[in-house]
């Protein structure tokens, strides 16, 4: 297996890693690791006004993904543009995520848990549970999408995956020292989240505060965490 320290993380919408897990990228990003981020929809659905446009709303939020991207320390961002709320688990969607694993090759993949129970959004359900099977076993497998090796491009395998916003998490990462760029990431976004607001940073940060407690730290992201590969 490659021993490398990439990251390829994999989001449904614009702004969602930024939530689940902008403290723990911006952490990684300034040790040194390589982290790509790829958005599975363009979405275009994520508003309540009616007076926009999709299609310029989508403009809108992949120029906000780049600029968030910018703050975490983000290499590349690769832009999928699947239809807001129309994603589907098939053979489309899993093959654009191995290739990005295999062009990548990253140690670690990080994304959306798929099981929370009742509701969910099916984009974020269909991003986690198409990605978990991207990393195995279709990225693992030559025979799966056997056109990536006429590309050049080789099966791999992913040694672990953080899952975000897991009704079962097990791994609490200190983010106290980037729980400011995690804000100033998400608020790239803001056509979801609007300007600055000192009501929701103490909102962020008394949930963060939780979740460090669970660790004996300030402020931290919690996961799930699925060894892979030893």
């Amino acid at each position: 297996m490659d021993e490398n320290n990439n990251v390829l993380v994999v989001t449904p919408h614009p702004d969602d890693a930024e939530g689940g897990a902008g403290g723990t990228i911006a952490k990684w990003t300034a040790q040194g690791r390589d982290v790509v981020l790829v958005v599975t929809t363009d979405g275009r659905h994520g508003t309540s006004d009616r007076s926009v446009d999709p299609a310029d709303l989508a403009r809108t939020r992949e120029k906000e993904q780049l600029n968030a991207a910018n703050v975490l320390g983000i290499s590349e961002v690769v832009f999928l543009r699947f239809p807001d709320q129309g994603l589907v688990d098939g053979p489309e969607l899993r093959e654009r995520i191995v290739r990005e694993i295999r062009r990548h090759r990253p140690q670690t993949v990080v994304t959306i848990d798929p099981n929370r129970r009742y509701i969910r959004h099916r984009d974020h359900m269909v991003t986690g549970r198409v990605t978990l099977d991207a990393v195995f076993p279709y990225a693992r497998d030559h025979l799966a999408f056997p056109q990536h090796l006429e590309e050049g491009l080789e099966p791999h395998k992913v040694r672990e995956v953080y899952l975000w916003s897991s009704e079962e998490p097990d791994t609490f990462l200190d983010i106290t020292d980037t729980f400011d760029t995690k804000m100033k990431a998400l608020y790239c976004h803001v056509s979801q989240v609007g300007e600055p607001s000192s009501a929701r940073r103490e909102r962020s940060m008394a949930r963060h505060r939780e979740v460090g407690k669970r660790v004996g730290v300030d402020l931290a992201e919690q996961f799930k965490l699925i060894e892979v590969w030893r």
